[in-house]
């Protein structure tokens, strides 16, 4: 019984891994997608604005799926910066989801208002978290020499403009969003091979 629920959980693992990693490619495409839209490079329809909020979404399952994998040899600072990483991702997909379906709804007044108070607050509160998480995730990456250095780096290099869309120039914001998505794309081709480095578990025995 041991033997099979060992092999059960392996199973497991291998498929978070695939269906995490899928999230990740998802991530790093809708982030290029959301950077040619605002950069005028794509169309600005119905469904580039509806897809917009799910790269933060996308990335909150990636983000899972790497720290699963570098868990072992992070330690604690890697599930600090796991928490951090999350819960700002989860704070970005709500500022999307408002940006993209509340805020046009409302009078230029009215939104005006929002940021100049608590909501504005919110926002700031919510980019410092995610840069506090990106960093901190990255370096403990970096220390458990999981994953690979480049994508690491590109990721966190790129999340820095990308954390903080109202305090850096649209063009380098975009550029960190574009350098963000490789990192992402990396990362996430490391999670897809991981179920094939790993050895085959032990069939079980009568």
């Amino acid at each position: 019984m041991t033997s099979i629920t060992a092999v059960e959980r392996k199973a497991d693992e291998m498929r978070i891994y695939r269906v995490t990693a899928v999230a990740g490619f998802l991530c790093a495409v809708l982030l290029v997608v959301n950077s040619a839209r605002r950069g005028g490079i794509v169309p600005e329809t119905a469904f580039t604005h509806a897809v917009a909020p799910f790269a933060a979404l996308a990335g909150l399952l990636a983000i899972t799926g790497l720290y699963l994998l570098i868990r072992p040899a992070s330690g604690t600072l890697g599930l600090i910066g796991y928490v951090l990483n999350s819960a700002g991702l989860a704070g970005a997909f709500a500022i999307e989801y408002i940006l993209h379906f509340v805020f046009p709804y409302l009078s230029g007044g009215a939104v005006a208002g929002l940021l100049a108070g608590s909501t504005g607050q919110a926002f700031m509160i919510t980019a410092i978290v995610l840069l506090a998480g990106v960093l901190t995730f990255s370096v403990a990456a970096l220390r458990s020499g999981t994953l690979p250095v480049i994508g690491v780096v590109l990721y966190a290099a790129g999340m820095i403009p990308g954390s903080l869309r109202n305090a850096v120039p649209l063009p380098v914001y975009l550029t960190g969003l574009v350098v963000a998505a490789v990192g992402v794309a990396w990362m996430a081709t490391r999670l897809w091979h991981t179920p094939d480095e790993e050895p085959a578990p032990a069939p079980a025995t009568a």
